[in-house]
């Protein structure tokens, strides 16, 4: 019998869990932009300008950005780079033609292809990057080792995802906001509450920032680190392939 996963607060088989948080994405993909400048106020915008100032990209390196959707790692990528090297990957084919609407210069190649078994050689890429989607994979130990695979000795490991704030007061604040506003502006600006619902759920079962450091340890990542912006809302993991 499989081993049941978490879709938000239910229960489900890991198939029904990939096919439905497949589904959430394909409802929301023309939306997506608008509803992450809505939820944030703009704050993820600046997230991710931090994420990629940290990874650093330069012309030499083959980048990988798993999870890639409307490609908005890609587009800061090349405001500092335009040459660098980059395999979108996106299981969600409504979010990859969004990315390749955007995305219309440089060297990019676009790949449908899920987090959890990836067809690329071991070896390959110098940093490998995933945004925002870590906590939508089903088997998040799965995507680690194929992260550690795909790497080169040498390769970076970078992550940015929601997790926990570290202050109560901030904590309870967010926890409301999470719950009450953020499927309420999806219901105004999408129609579609129950996204956006799944998407509070999927963040409150999302590890801990401990709890993901030593999973990214377990699979064979060394000198891993994080930091925690916004008082823990958001974390950036990062660890290397030794």
């Amino acid at each position: 019998m499989n081993k049941l996963s978490n879709f938000g607060y239910s229960k489900v088989t890991p198939k029904e869990k990939t096919k439905l948080v497949q589904k959430v994405f394909s409802d929301v993909a023309l939306n997506y932009d608008l509803m992450n400048d809505v939820m944030s106020f703009g704050a993820h915008r600046l997230w991710k300008k931090i994420f990629i100032d940290l990874v650093n990209p330069s012309k030499e390196d083959n980048i990988i950005d798993v999870g890639s959707g409307s490609g908005d790692l890609v587009l800061e990528i090349q405001k500092k780079c335009i040459s660098t090297k980059i395999d979108v990957v996106d299981l969600n084919k409504k979010m990859l033609e969004e990315g390749k609407k955007r995305i219309k210069k440089g060297n990019i190649k676009f790949y449908l292809q899920n987090a959890e078994n990836l067809t690329f050689e071991s070896n390959t890429y110098d940093k490998y990057l995933i945004s925002f989607c870590l906590r939508n994979i089903t088997n998040i130990d799965q995507s680690l080792r194929e992260a550690f695979r795909i790497l080169k000795p040498g390769g970076k490991y970078y992550c940015i995802e929601f997790s926990k704030p570290t202050s109560i007061p901030l904590s309870k604040i967010y926890s409301y906001y999470k719950s009450n506003i953020i499927p309420f502006f999806g219901e105004i600006f999408s129609s579609n509450k129950e996204a956006y619902n799944y998407l509070n759920e999927s963040i409150d079962i999302f590890p801990n920032q401990e709890i993901l450091k030593s999973k990214i340890e377990n699979v064979g990542f060394k000198s891993v680190n994080y930091t925690n912006l916004f008082d823990g809302i958001v974390s950036i993991h990062t660890g290397f392939k030794y």
